[in-house]
């Protein structure tokens, strides 16, 4: 997340079809521009090769940008096989090749089915995952290899679009933490000719969609107000969370940071609401009391 002074404060989320060939940074400040916006941040980067759903965060938006990295994501991913690369895309670096079997579709089912369900993934050296207070990609610019310790996803569904001799076009539902590129390298692995990603593009994450999403060139054409009205309020991706309705007095306590008596079965996160304003979120306690654990200001002018 990056912020400046010079701008205005907008409050809500856009939903970028990223273009081919510019970093997630890249985009998201060439949309920040647009809106002339002080405090911007983007939910999960996707790699320079990658297009697709890009969830933009500006003002208190931002605030909602951690949790909505925990969000499932789909993927359309061409996976080029016979080819292993230093990134595991062919932005790298081919370290090796191999002759592709003549494959069946049931060769590459029987294939596929080992990559459904939870499985557990070794990350990428070319990942932001750190190790030892270092990046892993800054590692693998220097030459150095490290061991990494395998994690446990969930692929929740994983589909063959089509293929060729050499090509595999899937779509793929995963949780959180999953890396495409080593999934596409397990996979080309698996059929004995190894793999690397060609082509991917992000179709949704979490509840948003790539239909809903703007390209950059739709955004630039428009006038500042139709631009406002592209922006998604900052409680939508929270809409999973039971929302409570505060009175006058206890709207004004938790703004102060108080706690305020809460008679209520469930325990845990709620959003907290004043009539139809969005305050943030608060935490039933089992003392009967609610307390707020992250306010919004989307007043600010």
């Amino acid at each position: 997340m990056s912020k400046r002074t010079s701008g205005l404060n907008v409050h809500g989320i856009i939903l970028l079809d990223k273009r081919l060939g510019v970093s997630s940074n890249k985009a998201l400040q060439e949309v920040r521009r647009l809106f002339n916006a002080n405090k911007a941040g983007h939910t999960g980067s996707l790699d320079p090769l990658a297009t697709g759903l890009l969830p933009l965060c500006f003002g208190e938006a931002t605030k909602v940008s951690g949790m909505m990295l925990d969000d499932d994501k789909r993927y359309q991913v061409l996976v080029q096989l016979g080819v292993m690369t230093d990134t595991g895309d062919l932005e790298g670096e081919v370290i090796a090749t191999k002759l592709v079997p003549e494959l069946s579709l049931s060769d590459i089912n029987r294939c596929l089915a080992k990559f459904s369900g939870a499985i557990d993934q070794v990350p990428p050296m070319y990942s932001a995952l750190k190790q030892n207070g270092k990046k892993l990609y800054e590692l693998a610019r220097a030459g150095i290899t490290v061991e990494r310790k395998a994690r446990r996803i969930t692929i929740y569904d994983i589909t063959l679009l089509s293929f060729t001799h050499d090509e595999l076009s899937l779509e793929v539902a995963c949780s959180k933490g999953t890396y495409i590129r080593s999934l596409a390298e397990d996979i080309g692995h698996d059929l004995g000719c190894g793999g690397t990603v060609k082509a991917l593009r992000r179709l949704q994450a979490g509840e948003f969609k790539l239909d809903d999403a703007y390209t950059i060139e739709q955004l630039a054409a428009m006038p500042a107000t139709e631009l406002s009205a592209c922006l998604i309020a900052a409680d939508k991706p929270l809409a999973g969370l039971p929302a409570v309705q505060l009175s006058e007095d206890q709207a004004i306590r938790i703004n102060y940071g108080q706690s305020v008596d809460w008679q209520d079965s469930f325990l845990g996160t709620v959003r907290l609401y004043r009539g139809h304003d969005f305050l943030g979120l608060g935490e039933i306690l089992l003392d009967g009391k609610l307390a707020p654990t992250r306010l919004f200001n989307l007043n600010k002018p």
